[in-house]
């Protein structure tokens, strides 16, 4: 069979027909072989409106079972995928269209807005053909109804259009300093980066895979494409609610599933958790921002294992992962390389560092981008000698387990000594009365840099001189905050990574003395 994503699912609807594939909260349930069918549909309806190999398909959608089958379809005929952060406004996504070269747009009525936007700035986009998934409102007069343009194609399998090193998709980064960047992968790093999480992790056949992140991120976009190379159902949320998320876990009976700290964190705070059945929910992949070693041991105390993972974008998602032997005995590492990838510490100058010596993470595997779109520049200073450099600071013991650090570009140095600001919050967060924590570094006459707190708090009585006394004893001298600072809401990226950049533009400082 040829490398491609989309043949995937082609195959398992053949071997497996009538299991299901898909089902969402609105009740929408597909089998493979009915995923399949609606899959070939709109490549077939691709296909005879002249689409050609290589060009670029941006869907702004949220999750849904036509941003699935478009994925898959699009494959299959050789189209590259470019996913939207329906979080974005409509100058951001100009960007990225423009920069993607995007012919042509797949989008919801909840997006209505920036897309009439979009459209009325002309060239200012390349996009020619426009479609919007029906729902209750009115097509707009310049889009076709994807549905109608689905349904007129039949449902033969289309010829298979990219195979191997031909592009799949280009998922651009958050974009939390900076322009943002477009992560290219292609079929093999695709089917690699599944390939690894399977040889990795513990699936069964009956598995039902509960999946709360955004499909424009490479958090679920991954794991929906080995769900289908391993067979188990997909249970997908529009959108997250952490109310609705253990509704999901009791009523579609989940076993397995993927959700940032923050979402589980959440979920944790839902009043009257009993009520729900979640007791075949067996473990919780857990990752994009470090894993509170409280939260952790919360999720043990219910009988569900959280799996710290660590990954990139640009790895496809796969890095390093904990397993269930050691998920609490090394509480807090998030494990060791997956099975198909390489992780080193290094030095500044290139150097593997020793057991529990602080340094950049790189990791190679055939999983890693083939580039980040137009910007070879920035795609030599990234991927060096095969290997990916992350820009995280991490640590590896003895044994081999990782535990991260932090962002090196998030790095405070005071007084000469380097902070990192995740492993003050993971202190905060040990405060009873501190829901959230995030920690920045502020300007200082006398260190340089001083660490400044963040917190989202639980108790409106907490004050700032109880959040640093806290700290005091609890860390050295320099690590401690000079100051805090109370808001209602940690600002989070999609992928749940604090945006570092937003908080120090509110709070710049001077630090206090």
């Amino acid at each position: 069979m040829q490398r491609n994503i989309g043949l995937w699912l082609t195959k398992r609807a053949f071997v497996n027909p009538h299991r299901e594939a898909y089902v969402d909260e609105f009740d929408v349930r597909l089998t493979f072989a009915e995923l399949n069918a609606r899959c070939n549909r709109i490549a077939n309806a691709f296909r005879a409106a002249g689409i050609e190999k290589g060009e670029r398909v941006a869907l702004l959608l949220m999750n849904s079972a036509e941003f699935t089958e478009a994925y898959f379809a699009l494959g299959k005929i050789g189209a590259v995928v470019v996913p939207l952060n329906w979080r974005l406004v409509a100058d951001e996504l100009a960007f990225i269209l423009k920069d993607a070269g995007a012919k042509r747009l797949i989008f919801g009525e909840e997006f209505m807005d920036n897309v009439t936007d979009l459209h009325a700035r002309g060239d200012a986009t390349d996009i020619e053909h426009w479609l919007q998934v029906e729902g209750e409102q009115e097509i707009a007069f310049f889009a076709e109804s994807y549905q109608a343009f689905r349904d007129a194609a039949d449902d033969t399998e289309p010829p298979v259009g990219a195979s191997g090193d031909d592009m799949l998709y280009i998922m651009y980064t958050s974009g939390t300093t900076g322009l943002p960047k477009g992560v290219v992968h292609t079929h093999d790093t695709s089917i690699w980066g599944c390939v690894t999480i399977v040889a990795s992790t513990y699936y069964q056949e009956t598995d039902r895979f509960l999946s709360p992140l955004p499909m424009f991120h490479v958090g679920a976009l991954t794991p929906i494409t080995m769900n289908v190379y391993r067979g188990i159902t997909t249970i997908v949320m529009r959108s997250f609610d952490p109310v609705r998320a253990w509704e999901l876990v009791d009523k579609e009976k989940v076993t397995i599933g993927l959700a940032v700290p923050a979402m589980l964190n959440f979920m944790l705070q839902v009043p009257n958790r009993e009520r729900f059945d979640y007791s075949q929910w067996r473990w919780c992949i857990s990752g994009a921002a470090p894993v509170p070693e409280s939260l952790i041991e919360a999720y043990a105390d219910l009988g569900l294992e959280i799996h710290q993972i660590y990954g990139l974008t640009e790895s496809c998602g796969p890095a390093c992962l904990i397993d269930a032997e050691n998920a609490l005995v090394k509480i807090g590492s998030t494990g060791k390389a997956f099975f198909h990838t390489d992780v080193k510490i290094v030095d500044a100058q290139g150097n593997e560092c020793p057991p529990n010596t602080t340094g950049e993470v790189i990791l190679r595997g055939d999983h890693v981008m083939r580039e980040y779109w137009n910007r070879p520049e920035a795609t030599a200073e990234t991927i060096v000698d095969g290997w990916l450099h992350t820009g995280d600071v991490a640590r590896m013991d003895e044994d081999g387990f990782v535990y991260i650090e932090d962002r090196i570009k998030d790095m405070i140095i005071s007084g000469g000594e380097n902070v990192y600001p995740a492993e003050i919050e993971k202190v905060l967060q040990t405060h009873p009365q501190i829901s959230e924590a995030a920690v920045i570094g502020q300007p200082s006459e006398t260190w340089g840099e001083s660490p400044f707190a963040i917190v989202v708090r639980n108790d409106a009585s907490l004050t700032e001189a109880e959040v640093l006394e806290f700290c005091n004893g609890r860390m050295a001298r320099f690590k401690q905050p000079k100051g805090a600072a109370f808001v209602d809401e940690v600002p989070r990226n999609p992928s749940g990574k604090i945006l570092k950049r937003i908080l120090r533009e509110e709070f710049p400082g001077p630090a206090a003395v």
